[in-house]
């Protein structure tokens, strides 16, 4: 090797020297950790285990108040074609956007362990063959659960979507209790409405049947359906009853609303904390479930809500009201795992979702939303 070749090589092991060294020492120097931040991160993981649990006891409780076995299988698609673009609902989505997801100082009713319903919203469907002469009328079939008592019925409208007339006109709305054919007499006229409509105006019209949604449920062997016509001063039929290309969510149905139990206004208190808070101790923490993430579409809305959770640890002097156990924790320290942090106050969430059956439900689920935490 030439001298000069010797030089160069000296130069860089030199110039590279320091380098390679403290590249070295960076892997082989452990970071330095205190023991508050072993402590921190060690709490910031069961924290997320217990929104994990939180999550999946939700999706639980959810279904089981509902009283169902599994999620309906409604896609985003299905919803789109059976959501009304009505009035009633239009307000109560409304709603949502105003309020957004946060449920705070809402009027709540005392917790129970099953939802309790509020509103029914039915898509009307086709009456059974016995009502029909060559395949008419093709509307409207209204079916009623056990659910429905007729002392509890509170309002019971009829919402009807009418196509935009030629030219400003009066709409005769007339609904008609439709009879099994072999009876004769096969329509009887049970409501009427006179509307006064302008030209190319499509509109949504209601008419109360809170009195035939009464007779229905005491006699229901009186319930064939009804018939639906909208006629204007030329005899056209303006009323929606099926579907016609274009025409999703105009058909008409039935919004009954039924009477509620006693209510309460909901109070939050208790201590709360944030996601980056140092305390140990019991409290209440922030979390927001999303049905979306849950792949629910059957849910309307709210699309997600603060259901929040509780975290952190008790200690033993939270027991003084609990004498007996706190006792026996004193003489036995080890042999238990003490007083939990655990909701003590849970309050329902509002909520309008499908049902199996592809109804429209708005009601409440109880003991959805963690108001205050506590040992106990």
């Amino acid at each position: 090797m030439h001298l000069s070749q010797i030089v160069l090589y000296l130069g860089l092991l030199i110039a590279l020297g320091p380098v390679v060294l403290s590249d070295q020492e960076t892997h082989q120097q452990p970071s330095a950790t205190s023991p508050e931040d072993t402590e921190q991160c060690a709490t910031c993981e069961v924290r997320q285990q217990i929104k994990t649990m939180r999550l999946n006891a939700i999706k639980s409780q959810i279904l089981s108040k509902l009283r169902m076995k599994e999620a309906p299988n409604i896609s985003r698609d299905i919803v789109k074609q059976l959501l009304p673009k009505a009035p009633p609902l239009q307000q109560l989505l409304d709603q949502y956007d105003v309020l957004g997801d946060d449920n705070k100082d809402v009027v709540m009713e005392e917790d129970d362990e099953h939802a309790t319903t509020e509103t029914i919203m039915m898509m009307a469907t086709e009456p059974e063959s016995v009502v029909q002469a060559d395949g008419e009328p093709k509307c409207c079939f209204f079916s009623f659960t056990q659910k429905f008592q007729a002392n509890r019925i509170v309002r019971a409208q009829l919402w009807v979507h009418l196509r935009p007339a030629d030219e400003a006109t009066t709409v005769f709305l007339q609904i008609s209790r439709l009879m099994p054919v072999t009876d004769g007499n096969r329509h009887i006229r049970i409501r009427s409405l006179k509307i006064d409509v302008n030209a190319g105006v499509s509109s949504w019209q209601s008419i109360d049947v809170k009195q035939v949604l009464t007779v229905w449920l005491r006699q229901p062997e009186t319930n064939w359906g009804i018939e639906i016509n909208a006629f204007d001063s030329r005899g056209n039929d303006l009323a929606v009853t099926s579907a016609e290309p274009g025409e999703d969510g105009l058909q008409p149905f039935m919004e009954v609303k039924i009477s509620e139990g006693p209510r309460r206004v909901r109070r939050d208190s208790g201590l709360d904390c944030d996601e980056n808070s140092p305390e140990s101790r019991c409290c209440r923490y922030p979390l927001t479930v999303d049905f979306e993430d849950f792949g629910w579409d059957w849910i309307i809305a709210p699309k997600r809500y603060k259901a929040n959770y509780c975290s952190g640890e008790c200690e033993y002097m939270h027991l003084q009201k609990y004498p007996h156990t706190h006792l026996v924790n004193k003489a036995n320290p080890r042999g238990t795992a003490g007083p939990c942090c655990t909701p003590t106050k849970m309050s329902p969430i509002n909520m309008l979702y499908f049902n199996r059956k592809e109804q429209i439900i708005y009601g409440k689920i109880p003991s959805m939303v963690v108001d205050r935490c506590g040992c106990s």
